[in-house]
């Protein structure tokens, strides 16, 4: 029985791996919309992630899906949330705000704000704290562009 098992083991599991059929949301090929002109204001930092998470949206060449256009202005700010004994930062609260507006023929579709936030320790190694903050911008503006991505789709299937 035990020899039996060890042989089919690995077949088992073969079988198991390759028969999953996980594919991420967004990596979708093609989308029932097509990105126009994207206007960015604002935090550079945010706007490029999401401007390389739009990229990653294929332009088809088929002329009978929907053309939107989007304004996205984002915005960063850090907060100090609470102090040590000796009154120095023991946490931050880093805010991302992001109004988007999305359009299709010139004419408003829908217009948002999506808010995003994070409550992190300080670090007494500044370049350690940045590289957190730096990691933190990138998830965060990341679940931003996924929640407009989604809204886009959301409007396409009205």
């Amino acid at each position: 029985m035990n020899k039996i098992f060890k042989r089919f083991l690995p077949i088992i599991l073969i079988f198991t791996l390759l028969s999953c059929a996980y594919e991420p949301m967004f990596s979708e090929k093609s989308y029932n919309f097509k990105m126009g002109e994207i206007k960015f204001e604002g935090n550079k930092d945010i706007n490029r992630i999401i401007k390389s998470k739009f990229n990653l949206i294929k332009d088809d060449v088929s002329k009978d899906k929907d053309v939107y256009d989007l304004i996205i202005k984002s915005e960063k700010d850090k907060i100090i949330v609470a102090k040590d004994t000796k009154g120095d930062p023991s946490k931050f609260e880093l805010i991302i705000k992001t109004d988007y507006k999305i359009k299709r023929n010139q004419k408003l579709l829908l217009k948002n704000k999506i808010i995003k936030n994070n409550i992190y320790n300080n670090v007494s190694d500044k370049f350690k704290l940045e590289q957190n903050e730096r990691i933190i911008i990138d998830n965060l503006s990341e679940k931003i562009s996924d929640e407009i991505i989604t809204s886009i789709m959301n409007l396409d299937d009205n």
